[in-house]
């Protein structure tokens, strides 16, 4: 089909969460308040490792980076939503939806490298404590983390190309909350077959080698613990993986049972509901979790209160 004969979109409809109006202002408030908690935990925590020479290691350094991906990604999402109730405007540009889609998609992608890197940090930390300094210095950590980001901002770029190329689509109202890969793909003109296998390959790429990397760190961790004598050595070995392994179960677990399937089963409105619960959730219990399981952090807490009551009294 030629590019004269096909649909071009100027821009999109979104239709957001729900259209039951009665509902609007609710899930308004719901959004606008677990977005508040999302950025005041994650700039807390943030705060906290940036503030304190104690916490400037490299578990934390990769914290800190895990705090502003959250931070990211969920700016890019839930500030549309916010945006379209308060004006009553849905409509989108064409490039302001790619745009959107696409800095969505890099800063997941950098959230399971960056996973994935910690894995490895706990893995050094667990299993070679001896060394621990020597091979989690400055300069391997900052090599880990920029990796995880240029290569989440180089993953996404194919799919764009695709979806540039493809050029028409059959609508223009996306049922989606925001400019969702997915959802852009019920929309396309063209047999999507090609770029559901693109997304596959990505998904192995960034997801599944990633998480086997991850489980393959856990199995070393796990016999380094397990050959532990003590009770107390083998509690506190644990306690120190515990909470990422907590972060990686919640995140995984909602992806693959939305991504790593195939399209032929998406309903996007039970979609929706599984998509907010990703961008919402894990960026939210992130800082709850680390800081609960924390003993460090809750210590420069307790002290930063005591600063903010010091000046305030």
């Amino acid at each position: 089909m030629e590019r004269a004969n096909q649909t071009w979109m100027d821009c999109f409809i979104i239709k957001g969460i729900t259209d039951l109006p009665e509902l609007q202002t609710p899930i308004f408030i719901l959004v606008f308040v677990i977005y508040l908690i999302i950025l005041g935990g994650n700039s807390t925590l943030l705060l906290l490792i940036c503030s304190n020479q104690h916490l400037r290691t490299p578990m934390y350094s990769f914290l800190s980076n895990l705090s502003v991906l959250d931070m990211c990604y969920t700016t890019v999402t839930m500030h549309k939503v916010l945006l379209n109730y308060l004006s009553g405007d849905r409509h989108v540009s064409f490039s302001g939806c790619l745009a959107q889609m696409y800095f969505f998609v890099t800063f997941l992608c950098c959230e399971f490298l960056l996973l994935t890197a910690m894995s490895y940090d706990r893995y050094v930390a667990i299993c070679n404590p001896l060394r621990y300094q020597l091979i989690m210095n400055g300069s391997v950590c900052a090599v880990l983390m920029s990796t995880c980001w240029v290569l989440g901002f180089l993953e996404v770029i194919p799919a764009l190309f695709i979806i540039y190329d493809i050029y028409c689509f059959v609508s223009n109202e996306i049922n989606h909350f925001f400019c969702d890969l997915l959802a852009l793909m019920k929309l396309f003109c063209r047999n999507a077959s090609y770029m559901e296998n693109l997304i596959y390959s990505e998904s192995v790429i960034v997801g599944f080698i990633p998480f086997s990397l991850i489980i393959l760190s856990y199995v070393y961790i796990i016999r380094a613990i397990l050959r532990i004598h003590s009770n107390a050595g083998r509690h506190k070995a644990f306690y120190t993986c515990s909470s990422h392994l907590m972060v990686v179960c919640l995140l995984y677990l909602t992806i693959f049972c939305l991504y790593m399937r195939p399209t032929t089963t998406f309903t996007l409105d039970s979609d929706k509901l599984i998509s907010l619960l990703y961008t919402t959730l894990t960026p939210m219990l992130n800082p709850l979790i680390y800081s609960l399981k924390n003993k460090d952090i809750k210590l420069a807490l307790k002290r930063l209160m005591k600063q903010n009551k010091s000046i305030l009294t």
